[in-house]
């Protein structure tokens, strides 16, 4: 069987999120499961890492490649990507979810379009909720 290298990278930069939100590395867990398993991917493994004096790191890891946050909460500000190989899983569904209960103030997104060549930056479609701006 042969296998296409063609990936979508969405990186997210989240600002204005609440405190509580951002320094629950249980609680971000448990949200990028659910966003991975939304988007239809397969997750094979989760590592979380709650820091002191606040902060978090989580790292799911997928069949299709990854999703992960990393917060500073006193910043109110979090970086969200997912990686996905092929074409049957979008990683901007699992982004979507994540904004969506994270609901940030702001946000500033990228996508990149990679294994087909040179690396392609685009916008991209954003699903706006309250108070979100792409």
């Amino acid at each position: 069987m042969e296998y296409s290298t063609f990936g979508r990278h969405v990186a997210v930069d989240a600002w204005g999120v609440d405190f509580e939100k951002l320094n629950s590395a249980e609680w971000l867990q448990s949200q990028l499961v659910e966003a991975a398993e939304a988007s239809g991917a397969c997750v094979l493994s989760v590592q979380s890492k709650q820091f002191e004096p606040q902060g978090a790191t989580v790292l799911v890891l997928l069949s299709e490649s990854h999703l992960s946050i990393h917060t500073y909460p006193e910043k109110g500000f979090a970086a969200i990507d997912c990686y996905t190989c092929g074409e049957t899983v979008d990683p901007q569904v699992a982004i979507d979810y994540l904004v969506e209960v994270l609901q940030p103030e702001t946000t500033h997104a990228k996508k990149l379009i990679r294994g087909i060549g040179e690396l392609q930056v685009v916008e991209p479609e954003m699903k706006t909720t309250v108070g979100a701006a792409k």
